[in-house]
């Protein structure tokens, strides 16, 4: 496995995971409730910070590798679950907006797996309107864990609702060119699932007998 700066970071974001939802455990001794929104809000932050350092460090340095892009969308895929799951819990999101966006991710991780298998894995790479619903995810997330008014005239519960509206939308845009590329490859058996077609010049033919020629 290799570890460099990149990775590193990327085992980061999955590390501050736990940090994260422990956040909203503690005693309210500990942390009140205006202490855990920034605490929360701050440690999201950082991680989607990550995310985007770690991507762009690995290609600066020429540090990609295969385990680096299997390990950085699964890290991304588990902080924003957790963020969902305890939005809902705190009855800030939807739980049908957080079903859509987590349903989508699982669906497409999984799309990109059996593409790949294909050796057609490059047809679903992440797509423009994809990044724009990164962007609308990750500003509806961190508006919702802060909380908190910031900006004179700028409801964040509402910015963040809004935002997280726009996110499911893409989603669900995003999902379905996902699938239109995929679908001409939905009658395709996976490269691993294909047996080798022997060779004329291998295959041995026994002579018929004698009476089968009669």
């Amino acid at each position: 496995m290799p570890l460099n700066i990149p990775t590193s970071l990327t085992w980061l974001r999955i590390v501050l995971i736990p940090v994260f939802v422990g956040v909203y455990f503690v005693p309210d001794s500990w942390l009140g409730p205006t202490g855990r929104n920034w605490a929360g809000m701050t440690i999201f932050a950082a991680a989607a910070i990550t995310d985007w350092l770690d991507g762009y460090l690995a290609r600066r340095w020429g540090e990609t590798s295969a385990f680096g892009a299997f390990l950085d969308p699964v890290a991304d895929k588990l902080m924003v679950a957790a963020a969902l799951i305890l939005l809902v819990q705190m009855e800030r999101a939807p739980a049908y907006l957080a079903m859509i966006i987590i349903g989508r991710e699982i669906a497409i991780s999984a799309l990109r797996e059996w593409m790949a298998q294909l050796g057609a894995g490059r047809k679903t790479a992440v797509a423009f309107i994809g990044k724009v619903k990164t962007v609308a995810q990750m500003t509806a997330i961190i508006a919702l864990l802060l909380w908190e008014p910031v900006i004179p005239g700028v409801s964040t519960p509402l910015l963040g609702t809004v935002a997280l509206w726009v996110a499911a939308i893409l989603t669900l845009w995003s999902m379905v060119h996902y699938l239109r590329l995929a679908a001409p490859h939905f009658a395709e058996t996976p490269t691993s699932a294909r047996k080798p077609v022997p060779s004329s010049r291998n295959v041995r033919i026994d002579p018929l007998p004698p009476e089968t020629l009669k």
